[in-house]
């Protein structure tokens, strides 16, 4: 018998973007910087196209982490943020968590600076805690390749389900015809291909 299929749901999923900061975010190695930031902005967009709570954390802002990226704040303004004043695992500060509850949610979509500190000791205990969680892939990042594989394994070994924004949008989504021309304008968006697709898409409906 195969593993059961865990889909994620609108109606069940919440998103916490953890520590996308100006300071650590000049870590990230093993994207471009263009396209770090666009995947990042991407799952945003995301989640507030489908109207999933979601919730801010930095770390340690007066140090040399530096502030929430501006654009976060302006897609999001409506989102919580979480100041921790210097826990590392974002579970440690019973505010963050306190706030992940009160969204009722139990599925947990999650991506965060760096790959294999900020996103794997908080999806670990959250693991622990009951929740399932969803990593995405591509809008976390770390120092290079081999840090971000050795983190991924870590979180696989514990039962996270990794994967990319747009699989993101697209399960949670399920059926193209919930709204086409809105998801469709949403991808073209943040891929420059798929502007190609909704382009000729738009023409035929003429």
């Amino acid at each position: 018998m195969g593993a059961e299929y865990k889909k994620l749901s609108k109606e069940d999923a919440a998103v916490l973007l953890i520590d996308h900061q100006s300071g650590l975010i000049s870590l990230v190695q093993d994207f471009s910087p263009g396209e770090f930031k666009n995947n990042v902005l991407a799952l945003a967009n995301v989640a507030r196209f489908f109207k999933l709570p979601t919730i801010l954390t930095t770390s340690f802002e007066a140090g040399p982490n530096g502030p929430l990226v501006p654009e976060l704040l302006e897609m999001l303004p409506d989102a919580p943020v979480i100041g921790r004043p210097g826990q590392i695992n974002a579970w440690d500060n019973e505010e963050f968590v306190e706030a992940v509850r009160q969204t009722g949610r139990r599925q947990l979509i999650l991506a965060g600076v760096v790959t294999d500190v900020c996103v794997t000791f908080p999806t670990l205990s959250a693991i622990e805690e009951g929740y399932d969680v969803f990593v995405v892939t591509d809008a976390s990042g770390t120092f290079n390749e081999a840090v971000r594989h050795a983190a991924w394994a870590r979180m696989a070994a514990a039962g996270v389900q990794l994967l990319n924004w747009f699989s993101v949008a697209c399960e949670l989504h399920r059926d193209w015809r919930n709204d086409i021309e809105g998801l469709g304008s949403l991808l073209a968006e943040h891929i420059p291909a798929y502007r190609n697709l909704m382009t000729s898409y738009n023409a035929r409906q003429k």
